[in-house]
């Protein structure tokens, strides 16, 4: 989420031919595969900080720059911005701009107890102008600088990290230091580019790599003051700490996608920031859950007697795990409707009927259409989108944002686990408000949901089998995918992602439907994919999936297997085990759709084909 770049450059180099500004811009562009919701500049010239913002993308930007330009100069922050907290607005756009025009600040990430911050702020008399947790964190340093930290910039960042709550990256500028910029970072991008008589920030070095190739990698809870000559690395506490230097071996074009060879790639690797991010900043200060935008009365979110999810491609498999977990936790009825064709067959809903309307985008038509069919029928309409301001959060009652950052490849991957993750807080927000499970039932669910973007990353780091597996089977010619409860949805997707991006038949069923007609699809050498449930799972279907395998084994098919690791029984029916960590069964599909999206991504590179933009096919599908 969210591209910064920060510059700071000697003034008495005469030879060089670009300002900051120059640098800014240029990184902001190359960024902007980031966000694109907003961006915006602020830079210190003849002691005093000017700053130009707009929402929109950084053409935008240019256009404001072009009416109202900016001085000279030789150190500023930029930021293109995708939304969070607050809708993509002129005001909400960073940089925000403090302690009376001399503080301005940028920022990535999500700083989860900003309402207690600004609550406390407002208590001592600061007014706030944005609906973003940005401005609350840079008037909290802006007051740490003035009283705490004796006007020390550096002081002052360690000791306004030491009191935020969540993930991020800040970079600060200060109109009375105008030879240093001030950053930090936890559990959010932050690297640093090295220059003679320059040095650069930047969410990742597609933010300075015209200008340099030399960079220094961070850890988490640090900060980092950089100089035109230098630059210093302490934790939050002011302890020294050492930077990792390395040199930028990649071009322009890869430093977009970090040096992975796609941006689907590189979106399965941001899986693990997508889930984190989606589960930050959840609760009020009494810690209860919350959603981002609530038009609704609780008492007509308990009246509600039966969930009507909608949503198209794989958004709709989102939708079919989210039934799982919303029957289980809340016992509500909840049906699954593919939203171009839910309002052509006259559907039942009214007042007392939820409708929960999935979309990467918020702009895919079939499902604004149905949104507007179901609130014109009386009911109420809970988005869950990754755009912040888009129409369908927009045109519903009420919203939750997945903050998974911009999805730029084609077949979707993070969006869908961050949908899952987003699905679930729903589900267990309606069982808060409706009394179906106590508090002490929800936070242990939400521990087991903060512990899966670990999980994630094991299953990642294991992923060259699978890439292996892809390349070894370039040439088949289908490839089937098998799962129960919430392992079918995740067969559905695996299929999907075949189809999108390597061009194959493929299907996914129930795993119980395979004597009902699927099994006459195998035959000798057929890949088969086989989500296996947990054996700690309920009733006996781990022990019926592992007779599918023996029966589609015995058919010749190649059997590879998904199963949580210490499940030996499937070992002497696989041909090939993947294994991922151990989950709670509702939680399984965060973990085992990871190995098919790599699986399919390495097919699709093998046959050659662009795994970012796949025939026929298009981001966001506008046209009914």
């Amino acid at each position: 989420m969210c591209g910064i770049v920060g510059y700071v450059g000697t003034p008495a180099a005469a030879d060089r031919e670009y300002t900051a500004l120059d640098v800014i811009l240029e990184g902001l562009r190359r960024l902007e595969y980031r966000g694109y919701d907003s961006a915006g500049v602020a830079v210190i010239a003849d002691g005093r900080i000017e700053a130009r913002k707009k929402a929109g993308k950084v053409s935008q930007l240019d256009a404001e720059l072009a009416a109202h330009p900016l001085p000279d100069a030789v150190n500023g922050i930029g930021h293109t911005r995708w939304a969070t907290h607050g809708g993509p607005t002129d005001v909400n756009a960073h940089p925000h701009v403090v302690a009376d025009g001399r503080l301005a600040v940028v920022h990535n990430g999500i700083i989860e107890n900003f309402s207690e911050l600004r609550t406390e702020l407002t208590g001592k008399g600061y007014e706030f102008v944005s609906e973003t947790d940005t401005e609350v964190a840079a008037t909290l340093l802006a007051e740490i600088y003035a009283h705490e930290a004796d006007e020390d910039l550096t002081r002052a960042m360690q000791l306004t990290c030491q009191r935020l709550e969540g993930a991020f990256t800040l970079l600060a500028i200060h109109a009375a230091h105008e030879d240093r910029i001030v950053a930090a970072r936890r559990n959010s991008p932050l690297v640093i580019g090295l220059g003679e008589g320059e040095n650069f920030l930047g969410s990742d070095v597609s933010g300075f790599i015209d200008y340099t190739k030399q960079a220094v990698e961070m850890d988490n809870d640090q900060i980092v003051t950089i100089t035109p000559t230098s630059y210093e690395i302490t934790d939050f506490h002011g302890t020294p700490a050492e930077g990792k230097p390395f040199e930028v071996k990649w071009d322009a074009a890869a430093a977009e996608k970090e040096g992975y060879d796609s941006f689907m790639d590189k979106e399965i690797h941001d899986q693990p920031a997508a889930v984190r991010d989606t589960l930050l900043g959840r609760l009020d200060e009494k810690g209860r859950l919350t959603l981002d935008e609530l038009r609704i009365d609780e008492s007509v979110l308990r009246s509600v007697d039966k969930i009507v999810v909608i949503a198209c491609g794989t958004a709709a498999y989102a939708g079919q795990v989210a039934r799982y977990a919303i029957e289980h936790w809340c016992r509500i009825p909840t049906e699954v409707e593919l939203a171009h064709e839910f309002r052509y067959r006259d559907p039942i809903v009214n007042e007392k009927t939820l409708v929960v309307a999935l979309s990467q985008s918020g702009e895919t038509m079939d499902t604004i259409m149905a949104v507007r069919h179901a609130r014109e029928q009386g009911a109420k309409v809970i988005a869950i989108c990754n755009t912040n301001g888009s129409s369908i959060p927009r045109e519903s009652d009420a919203s939750l944002y997945t903050h998974a950052g911009p999805e730029i490849a084609v077949a979707s991957t993070k969006a869908f686990l961050a949908q899952i993750t987003a699905a679930y807080l729903l589900g267990l927000y309606l069982a808060q408000l409706r009394g179906n499970m106590y508090s002490d039932e929800i936070k242990d669910v939400l521990e087991e949901l903060q512990a899966m973007p670990e999980k994630v990353q094991a299953v990642i780091d294991a992923e060259e089998q699978v890439k292996k597996l892809g390349t070894d089977m370039v040439d088949a010619g289908s490839v089937l995918f098998l799962g129960r409860h919430v392992g079918f949805p995740v067969a559905l997707e695996g299929a999907l992602k075949l189809k999108e991006i390597a061009y194959i038949h493929a299907e996914g069923f129930a795993a119980g439907e395979l004597k009902h007609g699927p099994i006459a699809l195998v035959e000798e050498g057929q890949p088969v994919f086989v989500i296996v449930p947990s054996p700690r799972g309920r009733d006996s279907l781990h022990a019926k999936v592992v007779s599918n395998i023996q029966e589609i084994r015995a058919r010749g098919a190649i059997t590879i297997v998904i199963a949580e690791e210490g499940d030996d029984a499937v070992e002497q029916f696989a041909n090939h085990v993947i294994r991922i960590p151990q989950a709670p069964t509702l939680m399984q599909p965060l973990l085992a759709t990871v190995p098919l999206q790599i699986f399919a991504c390495a097919m699709a590179a093998a046959k050659g084909y662009d795994v970012d933009q796949p025939r026929n096919l298009a981001k966001s599908v506008t046209v009914e």
